[in-house]
């Protein structure tokens, strides 16, 4: 089946949309796994820390207690000196183990009660070793056979099994919930690069599909060519006049838009001055903070209605910009070209006498070398061609340094001539080389007051007499443009005229 160039767009636009749509979810998913990927590691962070608290607590604990009975049973000092290390590091632990289980209120009361366990079991050890300092080992031994330091510390061995095995649960769901994430990550890579490839193959099989139909179409057309020239005069006559046509409907009807734009601008205007005898009379009555209503009233007479016709206007100006400058189309377009003799020195002195005065006011220079003698063209069309070069010199001038234009003629084989008129101005960049000639495009910083159509009328002028324009430009060093036209007009536009 022939795959026209609607349907290639729509299967080529359809095929990008989903390999797009693929992407996009192929990153979001992977965020999204990151994300959880992150709050999985914080959590098993926080687990590991909370273990690690409880079991340097529980053997701080465990050090001190043994140290405390070795030091009961011996009498040596030297046996009390894990209980003295351990008694400053015991309560940096507790706040390092309710620092780490704070974010979890349900471990409030028995942190709490481990607090209260864990100074009540110290303060029973350090009673006991001043008991025995004190020569008193009866006294001692008797508070320790209460049981009660070893209930608080069964209590406290309670809780930190608890909280141990937690935190063992948490790492282990913590490292499997990685790893069935890491497994999601995978599928959903897998999936997505399955689609991107079948995107890929079906927009490589629309395009060679597309390709194949342009190669049949393009023999059709080699087929054809036997009586083109014939066609050709015919097409060109109906183009002619359908142009014609074309151009006597764009004068009427901007004509026809002048009118309500001429009434839009009046009434503007008399708006204008109403709004601000409103503006000056809301601006001079005292501002009530007791009435909302008031308070709009002046705020849309002082600012929202200055402003909104203030866009009004600059949207009524660039229409009527618009409008002359299609008027300005059409009327040429509907002008009888006159080949006659034409000095094209002559043209190009004239022209550049026009601009004399403003590229002198910079310091600047014209500079012409021009090697061809007479052309049978358009006068007019040919002055007016060289004047919008030579305006766009001035216009787009490089405001650090001063301008040059050189405007150079020569002769080209095929009975035609080439002109140049090259400047050192700001430039255009590669992508906009085609751009500046389409109607109402500009290119780079729109600084300079223009519509946009003084390029397009320049292609459409230097084509109506039988040539073409083209462009070399270094974005910040300056424009060549070259125009190649034919050395005499007469066979072009005779033909055009059939």
């Amino acid at each position: 089946m022939p795959i026209t160039s609607k349907t290639f767009v729509r299967s080529t636009a359809l095929l990008l949309l989903v390999g797009l749509l693929a992407l996009m979810g192929i990153v979001g998913t992977t965020l999204w796994l990151v994300e959880r990927t992150q709050v999985y590691f914080n959590e098993v962070v926080e687990a590991r820390e909370a273990r690690g608290a409880a079991v340097d607590l529980l053997k701080l604990l465990q050090d001190a207690e043994t140290s405390q009975r070795g030091y009961i049973i011996t009498l040596d000092q030297q046996y009390l000196d894990p209980y003295l290390e351990a008694l400053p590091r015991i309560d940096e632990t507790v706040a390092q183990l309710e620092a780490v289980l704070r974010p979890y209120p349900q471990a409030a009361e028995p942190m709490q009660q481990l607090r209260e366990d864990i100074t009540f079991k110290l303060a029973e050890m350090s009673r006991t070793i001043d008991l025995i300092r004190a020569d008193n080992r009866a006294e001692a031994v008797e508070l320790i056979r209460t049981d009660a330091g070893k209930e608080a510390m069964d209590r406290s061995r309670t809780f930190f099994d608890a909280l141990i095995n937690a935190a063992d649960d948490r790492l282990n769901r913590g490292v499997e919930d990685q790893r069935n994430t890491a497994s999601l990550l995978r599928i959903i890579s897998i999936i997505g690069a399955l689609v991107i490839f079948a995107v890929i193959g079906g927009a490589i099989w629309a395009v060679l599909s597309y390709t194949q139909e342009l190669a049949n179409a393009r023999r059709a057309v080699e087929q054809a060519n036997a009586g083109l020239e014939e066609r050709v005069r015919e097409r060109t006559a109906d183009l002619g006049k359908a142009n014609e046509e074309i151009q006597r409907f764009a004068y009427i009807v901007t004509h026809d838009l002048r009118a309500p734009l001429v009434n839009i601008m009046g009434f503007t205007a008399e708006l204008e001055n109403s709004v601000e005898e409103v503006r000056a009379y809301m601006e001079g009555q005292e501002a009530s903070a007791d009435d909302p209503v008031a308070s709009q009233a002046r705020l849309a007479a002082t600012e929202d209605l200055p402003e909104a016709i203030t866009f009004i206007r600059a949207a009524t100006r660039k229409m009527d910009g618009l409008i002359n400058a299609i008027l300005k189309i059409s009327r040429e377009g509907r002008r009888q070209l006159k080949p006659e003799p034409v000095e094209l020195a002559e043209v190009v002195e004239t022209s550049a006498n026009a601009v004399h005065h403003q590229v002198a006011d910079g310091d600047g220079t014209i500079e012409t070398d021009i090697r061809v003698g007479q052309l049978i063209t358009d006068r007019l069309s040919l002055e007016q061609i060289l004047g919008n070069m030579l305006d766009n010199a001035v216009k787009y001038r490089e405001p650090e340094r001063p301008l040059r234009v050189d405007i150079r003629a020569r002769h080209v084989p095929g009975n035609r001539v080439v002109i140049e008129v090259e400047d050192n101005g700001r430039g255009i960049a590669d992508t906009d080389h085609e751009r500046v000639f389409e109607l109402f495009r500009r290119s780079g910083s729109q600084n300079n007051p223009g519509e946009g159509i003084g390029l397009a009328h320049v292609r459409t002028m230097v084509r109506s007499l039988g040539g073409d324009v083209t462009l070399t430009s270094q974005l910040g060093e300056g424009t060549t443009f070259i125009i190649n036209l034919p050395r005499d007009s007469r066979g072009f536009l005779g033909r055009l005229g059939a």
